[in-house]
């Protein structure tokens, strides 16, 4: 049966005839003979390729063109859903067919292939979570890698997947493409594997940067961007007519420029936002042009991943917001950091496509100058529990013997080693246990699936299943002020409010939508968020069903929420519960402490803690807890060998 089924797959693939169009007026297509005779007689190619070059709509056809993905399917991996369901629409709007037949794409939550499919664009976390089933990963015949500048950890971790299977696998063929990328030194990862460089359009793109007396000022972000869009606007010619493209840090700044925006210019423009957790239907609007001149606010999402059609001009706020991981203080933050030059250089880029464009950067020349080249890789920058917990249940080895380009430092492997001891999915050997076999196989923080598991204790299966799916997404109340969000507050603890607000939104969600977002609106809700929540609820039940956690066989209603509170903070213990008691005990070595304020949505403030007891606010780390909740002796006594 297995073999008649991959038989009708390979003929469903070979049917259709697709025809190719080579745009001469892309820069890759002059180099197409090079690329169709590298692919042909080497395993591995690295493509770079400047912004505009047009290879992330071209190799995969090029595959397609040799006659790949009929035997096994062409993998082209995405860092990100929103650039794999954009490309996808792309390349087969470029071959003439409807997305879901040769062309198709799977993502979190999304998928559209068929039998025909012969070329899949997916998230590369996607095609490593594929391992778990096909270690050889037989479906496929090709792998595009595509972005592999980004060096997410997703990334690096793929490519030292693939390093280890390729001379296993002779038949597969692999591609890395990126723009900014170390070329060579990704070539000499794989056995000095043949480079193709592609440059990219060639229209002049002129760079303005702000004078060094006001970039040394703490600026005003929004009137900033107001400023630099004015200067743009004043320019003759299609520039000071065209689109502009903004970047800018994060959500928040987002929101803030855009009501400045709209209230100063009104309706001579049309406000566009693009960033990874909108809804497909809201990005989707920035490929749609209108009558208005547009400004689009986007976060670094539009830096590679997706082109926005009809952009003459970039804003370039100079910052992002880059993950970091202290090892000493166990916490993972989002701090707003400079952009690397390669970064800056790509947002640049973006203006250039069609003709001449104008790029204004918020930030001196010097300080453009003195940026490092290349942001870091993430591996080296965030904590490696997950990775390490990844690495043993797929049977990759330890992590101290996988192909990684940039190697982890010692000190961040051992704190991913020390966590995952603590939370009981690895022996005092290093090796996993059964445990962390069963909180690998559930798609979340190891910590918040070892609290998971904790809840068949607790007889709080179906409390702890909303909880860790509420604490897996950003948090859905969007106002500042704590009387916003006070209408879920709840005097057991924050984990109880988190449970009366996904009582409250399963129950509006089953009416009309128009009746939940004016519900949401009125509660200062994200309706994203709440939709992202619910989304990755559903995906954590299924996988949780079959370790025997099942939604419903919670505790009485009664009890709900005082054994999901205990099920919650029995892992935070001694980590969250006692952290004023220990401060205390450690006080005459402050450089070693930190500080844990409570957020200002959060009430259960523990009432020992004595504002005259905290350190300097020059050598502590301020660190904030989104979610709370005062110990309480039925929660044990004992402290638990375990740490949130």
């Amino acid at each position: 049966m297995i073999d008649e089924s991959m038989a009708r797959r390979t003929a469903s693939r070979a049917a259709p005839q697709l025809v190719f169009k080579h745009d001469p007026e892309l820069p890759i297509t002059a180099r197409r003979e090079a690329i169709l005779q590298a692919l042909t007689g080497h395993q591995v190619l690295i493509v770079a390729g400047d912004t505009g070059s047009g290879k992330s709509t071209q190799l995969p056809q090029y595959c397609l063109e040799l006659g790949r993905g009929v035997a096994g399917l062409i993998a082209h991996t995405q860092p990100r859903r929103l650039a794999a369901r954009a490309l996808a629409a792309r390349v087969a709007e470029e071959l003439g067919q409807p997305v879901g037949r040769s062309v198709g794409f799977r993502v979190r939550f999304a998928d559209q292939v068929s039998d025909a499919t012969r070329l899949v664009l997916l998230t590369d976390g996607l095609l490593l979570a594929e391992l778990a089933s096909d270690p050889q990963l037989r479906r496929y015949d090709t792998v595009i890698v595509d972005e592999a500048h980004e060096r997410t950890l997703n990334v690096d971790l793929l490519l030292g997947v693939l390093k280890r299977l390729l001379p296993r696998r002779p038949d597969l063929k692999l591609i890395v493409t990126s723009a900014t990328l170390d070329v060579e030194r990704v070539a000499r990862f794989f056995d000095n594997a043949p480079i193709i460089t592609v440059s990219g359009r060639g229209y002049p793109i002129e760079v303005r940067y702000r004078q060094s007396g006001e970039a040394d000022e703490d600026p005003d972000l929004p009137a900033a961007v107001l400023q630099a869009f004015q200067e743009i606007a004043a320019e003759p010619g299609a520039i000071g007519n065209g689109d502009v493209l903004v970047f800018l840090p994060g959500e928040r700044e987002i929101r803030d420029v855009g009501e400045l925006l709209e209230r100063e210019l009104r309706s001579r423009v049309e406000v566009l936002s693009l960033y990874s957790r909108l809804s497909w239907e809201q990005q989707s609007k920035i490929f749609q042009r209108g009558s208005r001149q547009r400004i689009v606010l986007s976060t670094n999402v539009a830096e590679t991943s997706v082109t926005v059609p009809g952009i003459r001009a970039v804003i370039d706020s100079g910052v992002a917001r880059i993950s970091r991981y202290s090892v000493r203080n166990r916490l993972q933050r989002l701090p707003i950091e400079a952009v690397s030059r390669a970064s800056a250089d790509q947002r640049k880029g973006r203006c250039g496509r069609l003709a001449a464009g104008l790029c204004m950067r918020l930030y001196s020349q010097e300080d453009f100058e003195q940026r490092p080249a290349f942001t870091e890789p993430e591996v080296l920058r965030t904590n490696l529990a997950a990775l390490l917990l990844r690495l043993a249940a797929d049977g990759l080895g330890q992590a101290e013997d996988f192909p990684f380009i940039d190697s982890p430092d010692s000190r961040a492997l051992n704190d991913g080693y020390r966590l995952l001891q603590e939370l009981q999915a690895f022996d005092d050997d290093r090796r996993i246990t059964r445990r962390g076999r069963a909180m690998a196989r559930l798609p979340l923080d190891p910590r918040l699936g070892r609290a998971l598991l904790e809840s068949k204790r607790f007889h709080a299966e179906s409390e702890l299943l909303a909880i860790v799916a509420g604490l897996s997404v950003p948090d859905v109340r969007l106002g500042e002020d704590p009387a916003e969000g006070a209408a879920f507050d709840d005097n057991k603890s924050e984990f109880s409010a988190l449970l009366k607000l996904w009582r409250a939104y399963r129950a509006m969600r089953a009416g009309p939508r128009r009746e939940l977002r004016r519900w949401c609106k009125e509660r200062h809700l994200s309706v994203l968020r709440l939709s992202e929540w619910d989304d990755v609820y559903s995906q954590v039940v299924d996988r949780a069903r079959d370790l025997g956690l099942v939604a419903g066989q919670g505790a009485k209603a009664s009890y709900a929420p005082r054994r999901a509170t205990r099920g919650c903070i029995a892992l935070c213990w001694p980590a969250s519960a006692p952290w004023w008691e220990r401060a205390a005990r450690t006080a005459p070595t402050w450089e070693r402490a930190v500080c844990i304020f409570i957020y200002s949505q959060a009430r259960h403030w523990p009432g020992g803690a004595r504002a005259g007891s905290w350190p300097p606010a020059s050598s502590r780390l301020r660190a904030y807890s989104r979610d709370a909740s005062p110990r309480s002796s039925r929660c044990g006594s004992k402290p638990q060998p375990r740490i949130w």
